[in-house]
């Protein structure tokens, strides 16, 4: 695997080699310009601990993380069916303040200038916009609609051959918004091959994951993944639904050496930009002891509301007015809406706004290849989610009026 050269990671100065040989002895040296002020009895009352500066971020926080994961997710324990991902180690997760840093270390460690990652369309635009921020090109690949959603394989496969060496990640959102799609085995399968063929990485955003709605036997998470590089993402923001909780990791997983040299780059750009503060990462162990309730909470939110919009959909075409459907989403916290392609997805979203004070995310903002679709979040309290799906539906309908 080759990384950008935009982290200079070269061969140690003879100095900094020895220092490290010593660290590695367990004999590390003594510092004449150590000017940590938490080594010296200067730091505040408040945050009395010395800060280590741990490009990973804080050991005791991404041990927690890991006992997390190993724990709730059976990591390092074979199933009945085929062998569970191997256990994680915290010194393979890159503890930082979000999912979007991430992608931007992430571009920043695979990608020199103009070099570019494959992201998935339909998609919410964060990758596109993030490598525009980071001088990378953003490189779309679609996904189908044939009563579920499927990876359009041949247009991965037509994009890294046709960058010739200079698309350097596939993005891979398990499962996918707003399109609701997890990867399948076959795809996940037909991915690792075309990563390893074309010295590309695994960027997989499963932040969405534990959400099912009407998932497909067989979903997996990347997280651990063996045959390819592989950088896996989540983070509270959506599993304590607390966008203003600001922790995110990674998991670096694949072939040793591959990791080992992608840690060897990634600790550079955390040391530049700063490792996690003590005074979040503390707060960590305690966030997890309410992972597992918020996330059930949440998940018990979305499926009464997915149950309910189907309800309400079926009696709307009970009517005899009915127009809208809604496509199969497997998982996540949004689902899309299909009405008809005659009605302008403007003329839709002002009308809303005008008739009805309401502001939509239309398809053609994530790139929908046609016309007639809009995205409905599933996390509204019951009634004003009911509330929600009736206005557009009376929106439709004058629209067709």
């Amino acid at each position: 695997m080759r990384f950008s050269s935009r982290v200079n990671a070269g061969a140690m100065n003879p100095i900094a080699a020895q220092a490290a040989a010593a660290k590695a002895a367990g004999h590390p040296l003594g510092q004449l310009n150590d000017s940590n002020p938490t080594h010296h009895g200067l730091a505040p009352q408040f945050l009395p601990e010395a800060y280590t500066a741990d490009p990973r971020g804080p050991l005791g926080a991404r041990q927690a993380i890991a006992d997390f994961i190993n724990a709730s997710r059976g990591r390092g324990v074979d199933s009945a069916n085929a062998p569970a991902a191997p256990a994680v180690d915290p010194s393979n997760l890159y503890v930082l303040s979000s999912t979007s840093e991430a992608y931007a270390w992430l571009a920043m460690l695979l990608c020199n200038p103009g070099e570019a990652i494959l992201m998935p369309k339909p998609g919410y635009p964060l990758i596109e916009s993030i490598c525009n921020l980071t001088a990378t090109r953003a490189i779309p690949y679609q996904q189908f609609f044939d009563g579920s959603w499927a990876l359009d394989l041949a247009s991965i496969e037509n994009a890294l051959r046709e960058g010739n060496g200079s698309v350097k990640a596939i993005a891979v959102i398990n499962p996918n918004n707003p399109t609701g799609a997890y990867t399948k085995l076959g795809e996940r399968q037909r991915l690792v091959e075309l990563a390893k063929r074309y010295d590309a990485a695994i960027i997989a955003d499963e932040v969405f994951y534990d959400f099912t709605l009407e998932p497909f036997d067989g979903n997996a998470r990347w997280a651990g993944e063996q045959g390819v590089l592989t950088f896996s993402l989540d983070g509270f923001s959506k599993m304590l639904a607390a966008p203003h909780a600001k922790v995110g990791w990674i998991e670096v997983s694949g072939p040793a050496e591959d990791v080992a040299q992608a840690e060897r780059h990634l600790d550079m750009i955390s040391d530049d930009f700063l490792p996690m503060s003590n005074l979040i990462a503390d707060c960590i162990p305690a966030m997890l002891q309410e992972a597992a309730t918020q996330t059930e909470r949440v998940a018990a939110r979305v499926r009464g509301n997915m149950a309910e919009l189907h309800r309400l959909l079926d009696a709307d075409k009970q009517s005899g007015d009915g127009v809208v459907d809604v496509l199969r989403s497997e998982g996540g916290w949004n689902v899309l809406l299909r009405f008809p392609s005659s009605i302008d997805e403007n003329a839709l979203g002002l009308r809303l706004a005008h008739d009805f004070h309401m502001n939509c995310q239309p398809g053609y903002y994530f790139d929908m290849q046609s016309n007639g679709f809009l995205s409905i979040s599933l996390l509204p309290e019951p009634t004003q989610f009911e509330r929600n799906v009736q206005i557009i539906l009376e929106a439709v309908h004058r629209e067709l009026a």
